[in-house]
């Protein structure tokens, strides 16, 4: 590409800043990027081993998966968003203002006095998040100007998400053992606070580029039909009767709005979701894929620990140092997909074995009952979580490989859209399928009258306080916990065989980096498959 052969590939905002100081400041820059994208993914999974806790002391337990959703569907909503406020107001500024916008939230959320509110603030946090996530791969470019570079701070960015992801639960069940869990977002103050400082000093405050016209509607719409879907997912069943005129009413807004939002994206001068990237078939199935596995992801890893904790005994520190095998494999597979897809350019293979791996692993999780030894339920997430990070990297490099290079930077917003769209969707269904499955096993084994009083006095219930039931109660509570944990890993499951069948349609192979362009490949206006 003529991008690649640049001659002079080292410039800096400042050609005459001497290189010491100009790498200092791409180091402060790399920082701030690092630490906002930490944040981000962090308060995403930082939450699962504290949730037990946190319905022990603000009751509530059937919201439990809301506190997850409801950051998800705010980060998801307004991803696409943020890109266009970076084009107005500058990038640097949007990119610090995200930050405030979630020490807000975070601050917020550690005062939270019941459910409610806790939701509440996770949902400012959430918008705060997106900012973060699209602003730490838009600001690459200002940072670095030669591609060589870029693609450096890319995957140091890259490994920061599998490492946030693996140590997030762990650092969320210590802080609960030994300060509280409210904690896991005071944390975040100083270490926003630093993020702060370094955006200042290391990136430059580029000039605003082009007027941006924001696709307001767009937004709207997308807003609109992802949260109708997340309602109708969470509340169907469990709350409503699927036939009834709420959830009916959800299911015709989201069609209405997802069918408004197609016609709208099509004529839209900026649409925030650009129907030239999805004339890549490619592209289109590693979106879907990315959905599904980020749904049955977040969804084990918000009941897994609850598993750990109210049948295993583990205290919420050891909780998340049983899902290390579960993360660990994930990090592993992340590492080595990047190297074989991109040498061996064998995508659908990839695809396959990771969404095949996650199948598997995932009915293996679900062989775990209450006299299962706690060693035994943690290694076996170990096969999930290796197909899990194979999916989650091999649609990475598909997503960048199936658009033109002008594209990358919004292609990376839409993956990050549709995985947190996934994710709160997986959250909220598989969410409501536990509370049936649960309240169920309760009221056969105590009675009607007896499991639904059990039931509902279990939303104030921590782990510690469960060892207070009488034997029959707290024998039927724990079965209660694994029959609706054995739905939602039978759910994760059937996600990850969509995303087995989906692999399928998937080209067999994409050019490695540097190869030539296919000789059908049209000019950068066009977004073809690689």
């Amino acid at each position: 590409m003529a991008e690649d052969t640049i001659p002079a590939a080292r410039p800096t905002a400042d050609p005459a800043a001497p290189a010491p100081q100009a790498r200092r400041r791409v180091g402060f820059g790399l920082v701030a990027l690092v630490l906002g994208m930490v944040l981000g993914v962090l308060d995403q999974v930082i939450v699962g081993t504290a949730l037990p806790t946190m319905a022990g002391e603000l009751g509530g337990l059937s919201l439990l998966p809301w506190v997850v959703t409801a950051y998800g569907l705010a980060t998801a909503t307004t991803t696409p968003l943020w890109g266009k406020f970076g084009d107005l107001y500058g990038r640097r500024r949007t990119f610090t203002g995200a930050i405030a916008l979630f020490l807000v939230g975070s601050m917020a959320a550690g005062l939270a006095q019941d459910m409610t509110q806790l939701i509440a603030f996770r949902v400012v946090q959430g918008l705060g998040a997106g900012g973060l996530m699209v602003g730490a791969f838009a600001l690459i470019g200002d940072l670095v100007p030669d591609p060589a570079g870029r693609v450096k701070l890319q995957s140091v960015i890259g490994a920061v998400i599998p490492v946030a992801l693996v140590g997030g639960p762990l650092l969320g069940g210590v802080l609960t053992d030994h300060a509280s869990w409210r904690w896991a977002f005071y944390l975040n103050v100083p270490v926003g606070a630093v993020a702060l400082a370094a955006a200042y000093i290391g990136i430059p405050a580029a000039p605003r580029g082009r007027k941006a016209r924001i696709d307001y509607a767009g937004a709207a719409l997308l807003s609109v039909s992802v949260v109708a879907l997340t309602l109708l997912a969470g509340w169907a069943g469990s709350r409503y009767a699927w036939g009834s005129w709420p959830i009916a009413a959800l299911a015709v807004v989201a069609v209405a709005a997802l069918a408004l939002l197609v016609r709208v994206e099509r004529r839209a001068a900026e649409p925030i979701l650009p129907p030239v990237l999805f004339h890549s078939k490619d592209f289109n199935l590693a979106q879907v894929m990315g959905l599904l596995v980020a749904a049955g992801m977040l969804a084990v890893m918000v009941h897994l620990p609850l598993y750990m904790q109210s049948v295993k005994g583990a205290s919420p520190t050891v909780s998340g140092l049983l899902l290390l095998p579960f993360m660990g494999g994930m990090i592993t597979a992340q590492l080595i997909t990047a190297r074989l897809v991109l040498r061996t350019g064998r995508v659908r293979l990839m695809a396959l074995i990771g969404s095949g791996s996650a199948t598997v692993g995932m009915a293996l999780l679900a062989l775990v009952d209450t006299g299962t030894p706690t060693a035994v339920a943690a290694g076996l997430g170990v096969v999930a979580g290796f197909g899990i990070g194979m999916v989650l990297q091999g649609t990475l490099v598909i997503t960048f490989g199936s658009v033109d290079r002008r594209y990358i930077g919004v292609a990376s917003g839409l993956l990050n859209l549709f995985r947190s769209i996934g994710g709160s969707l997986g959250v909220a269904l598989l969410g409501s399928v536990y509370h049936s499955l649960s309240t169920s096993t309760l009221t056969d084994r105590l009675g009607v009258q007896a499991g639904r009083q059990l039931a509902g006095a279990s939303q104030h219930l921590d782990p510690k306080a469960l060892a207070q039931l009488p034997a029959r109660a707290l024998d039927a509570f724990r079965a209660s916990v694994v029959d609706g944990l054995h739905g939602v890993l039978l759910g994760a499951c059937l996600l990850a065989a969509v995303g087995f069948a989906t692999a399928w349609l998937l080209r067999s192979r994409m050019s490695p980096p540097g190869a030539p362009a296919p000789a059908a490949e049209k000019p950068a206006a066009a977004v073809e498959s690689v």
